[in-house]
């Protein structure tokens, strides 16, 4: 599935799958690859990947037909850019509270090369931009994908905003740092933290605008909240499915044996 493709069915509530990957390993894409989802989440927020292995990362993915999308240390447009200067399908933006922050991402992802006034203006009012050139920024980033974190109260509290920036495809909540925020840590299964995704759910979709949260502690939790609205399905990580499945498996065989 092309970037584009992607982007028009987050923004038509159909579903698109992904997982977190931060595995640098050059036999992993190929096995990432016969999984079937439609793009790889990579993680720099909480990992030391660096920008040169970052960039192989994306590359390689890139050249499978599946797009990576990077997810930000911080919400800087330049760290932007140069995820994407090193061949990021797209980016997300960690801890995402105002619409201030999606439109600096916004100008980096779907405006990229504007930088300064020019893309202050055509942030302001595209309609400022020349025609040839509105087209050629259109053209060159029309399969680039930008999706954001909400992972605090003010970000709800701000969501009809967040949701409203023209650019913005889709919304991803951080569970762990959502929990936190709503004083429950870790407490998923907790009716205020329920009401807290489909609230998220409902205000993105209202917008047209794709979401989704991060979750990797039980499949049957996943499929309640994607039929809840939850139309972006990010599924765990490479690193969590590989703790859980090998712990899982040598309980199992310890008990077995009886060690």
């Amino acid at each position: 599935m092309t970037g584009r493709e992607i982007i028009q069915r987050l923004h038509d509530g159909k579903r698109v799958f992904s997982l977190a990957t931060v595995n640098p390993s050059p036999l992993w894409p190929n096995l990432v690859k016969q999984i079937g989802v439609d793009f790889v989440f990579v993680d720099t927020e909480h990992t030391p990947i660096d920008r040169q292995t970052l960039s192989w990362i994306c590359q390689t993915y890139s050249a499978m037909g599946i797009p990576p999308v990077v997810r930000l240390p911080c919400n800087d447009p330049y760290e932007a850019c140069k995820a994407l200067d090193g061949g990021a399908g797209g980016i997300i933006g960690p801890y995402v509270e105002t619409p201030e922050q999606v439109r600096g991402l916004v100008g980096a992802v779907k405006w990229r090369p504007l930088k300064g006034r020019r893309l202050d203006d055509a942030l302001r009012d595209p309609a400022t931009l020349e025609p040839e050139l509105r087209e050629y920024l259109e053209k060159r980033n029309h399969d680039k994908i930008l999706i954001v974190n909400i992972e605090s109260v003010p970000a709800i509290e701000n969501l009809h905003a967040i949701c409203s920036v023209s650019g913005l495809d889709a919304v991803l909540i951080g569970p762990h740092d959502l929990s936190c925020s709503l004083g429950i840590p870790e407490q998923y299964s907790h009716p205020r933290f329920d009401e807290a995704v489909r609230t998220i759910f409902r205000i993105a979709r209202e917008h047209g605008v794709g979401a989704g949260v991060h979750f990797w502690l039980g499949l049957e939790q996943e499929i309640t909240w994607a039929k809840a609205g939850g139309n972006l399905v990010m599924h765990a990580s490479d690193v969590a499915a590989f703790s859980r499945t090998m712990k899982s498996e040598v309980e199992h065989l310890r008990g077995a044996l009886g060690d």
